[in-house]
């Protein structure tokens, strides 16, 4: 009897100081890889899962969290795109990137779009833990090989005298863009983002024309390169 009022007072205690996780990866065995690196730790459970931004953005509205950890290349709407979709839904949500990309391009759109770290899946199981306790501290969490970069670009551009350069695109654009470059029509798009295909039409127009390409491989092509789909 002593045995199990000791057992509920501990599960008691665990429950109060458990950090509730999202975790969005649109692979499958990832997701449960992560999960067993997460769910094994007292204070660590993973309470939503998601197999893309979209779907992350949806299961925040429903589920009550206090971290997500993203992958950053999903279907739909990418890890980077969800953060920032997040931040502005859930402002108090802590954020964490999870990546097989050792990438400078990367690592600064996840610092801009709110996540307070960023971990590389190679070495998950090392320091993914410790991301997620530094992240509810509101402790940047980045591996050695990242702080080396944000150092190196900061010394490079005071160096050169450069500024960051502006956004060229809205977020809007962006997330029209990706779609595109997934093959989606434009009446996809439309049902997906809730907007007209006539909007749509209007978005991919401005894209063609602020990014000087001619067409819907052309644009495919410069989301490669900005990262917003994989080759």
């Amino acid at each position: 009897m002593n045995h199990q009022d000791t057992q509920d007072t501990h599960d008691d205690r665990r429950t109060d100081t458990t950090i509730r996780i999202l975790l969005a990866d649109d692979h499958a065995l990832v997701r449960r890889g992560v999960r067993l690196i997460l769910d094994r730790e007292p204070d660590l459970e993973v309470v939503a899962e998601a197999g893309d931004g979209a779907e992350a953005i949806a299961m925040a509205r429903t589920h009550d969290v206090d971290l997500a950890v993203l992958d950053i290349a999903m279907p739909r709407l990418t890890g980077l795109q969800a953060a920032r979709e997040l931040t502005a839904l859930r402002p108090g949500l802590r954020i964490l990137m999870l990546t097989m990309h050792d990438n400078e391009q990367y690592l600064f759109q996840a610092l801009k779009a709110g996540a307070g770290g960023y971990v590389l899946k190679s070495v998950a199981d090392r320091d993914l833990v410790a991301a997620c306790r530094a992240a509810m501290r509101d402790e940047p969490f980045l591996y050695p090989g990242a702080v080396t970069a944000l150092i190196r670009n900061y010394l490079d551009r005071v160096r050169h005298g450069e500024e960051a350069p502006e956004q060229l695109l809205t977020p809007r654009e962006e997330e029209v863009l990706k779609l595109v470059a997934e093959g989606h029509s434009s009446k996809e798009i439309a049902e997906l983002l809730f907007i007209s295909v006539k909007t749509v039409q209007r978005h991919r127009e401005n894209l063609l024309h602020k990014l000087g390409l001619r067409d819907r491989l052309e644009l495919t092509r410069y989301a490669i390169r900005a990262g917003l789909v994989e080759p």
